[in-house]
């Protein structure tokens, strides 16, 4: 029962150090950030009426280049 008891004990705490030093310094997909900026974006290309909807929704792609580039993408 001894060798029980150890054994766990050891493994995470092996196990626990990288996990913990490895998920701060990865960087977040892009397909996970930002959604909510990326589906206004979306919508507003893709249901607008004039010829350019670019222009018509320049306010939202800023705001989804914004907040991409606070994850550090560049868009």
């Amino acid at each position: 029962m001894s060798w029980f008891s150890g054994s766990p004990k050891t493994e995470s705490a092996s196990a626990a150090p990288p996990t913990e030093s490895a998920a701060p310094a990865e960087k977040p997909k892009p397909c996970c950030v930002c959604k909510t900026e990326k589906t206004a974006r979306d919508d507003c290309m893709l249901f607008s009426k004039t010829d350019d909807p670019t222009q018509e929704c320049k306010s939202m792609i800023d705001q989804y280049k914004a907040c991409m580039a606070g994850y550090g993408f560049k868009v």
